[in-house]
């Protein structure tokens, strides 16, 4: 398998898919109906924020992304969701939507989704990808890596603790667990 940042446009659907396959079941509330969120997905992807595995003939497997001053995986604007949902549909959308923000910080280099290939799961590329963040963040000068996995994510949370994260106390989401059908956020922290 191969670790390379960035994806190529025709590259756009399908990563644009993975994502809704996994990130779908607690956005799809608010940024469904499906064909209009993975249409504004598509839109919005930023390869400079994408670390994809491949396998050696380019099958693209998963994809991490991450988030910095400058930009995130999935970084649209106002006007990006109004093409897709209209003004009124982006407004209360992205009101939503920012209620889960998580703050960019100096001092940890953050994580922002990962998501493997229905084909690829359990061949190890999360753990690839994984590694390859903590080695982007060492690059950009981090001492520590940070992702969020909510409390109905098990399996992904146990692939993070294999991986030497450690859970912090959770972020409880209050009423909001009816929107997005997860009641907590842990964040977990990996020092590099």
């Amino acid at each position: 398998m191969d670790i390379s940042i960035g994806f190529k446009d025709s590259e756009r659907e399908l990563i644009a898919q993975m994502y809704w396959q996994a990130f779908g079941p607690k956005l799809g509330p608010v940024l469904g109906p499906e064909n209009k969120g993975i249409a504004f997905i598509r839109d919005v992807l930023d390869p400079t924020h994408a670390l994809c595995a491949r396998t050696s003939t380019g099958t693209l497997l998963g994809v991490a992304g991450f988030k910095t001053y400058e930009s995130a995986l999935v970084d649209g604007t106002l006007g990006d969701m109004a093409r897709h949902f209209g003004w009124f549909g982006a407004a209360w959308r992205a009101t939503v939507l920012s209620l889960l923000e998580r703050d960019i910080e100096n001092e940890r280099f953050l994580m922002d989704g990962i998501f493997v290939h229905a084909q690829a799961r359990g061949r190890g590329v999360g753990t690839l990808l994984l590694d390859a963040i903590a080695e982007r963040a060492r690059e950009k000068g981090y001492a520590e890596v940070r992702l969020d996995v909510i409390d109905s994510n098990v399996r992904a949370r146990s692939l993070y603790e294999r991986r030497g994260f450690v859970a912090q106390p959770a972020d409880h989401i209050g009423l909001l667990r009816h929107i997005f059908g997860f009641k907590s956020a842990t964040p977990m922290t990996l020092a590099i």
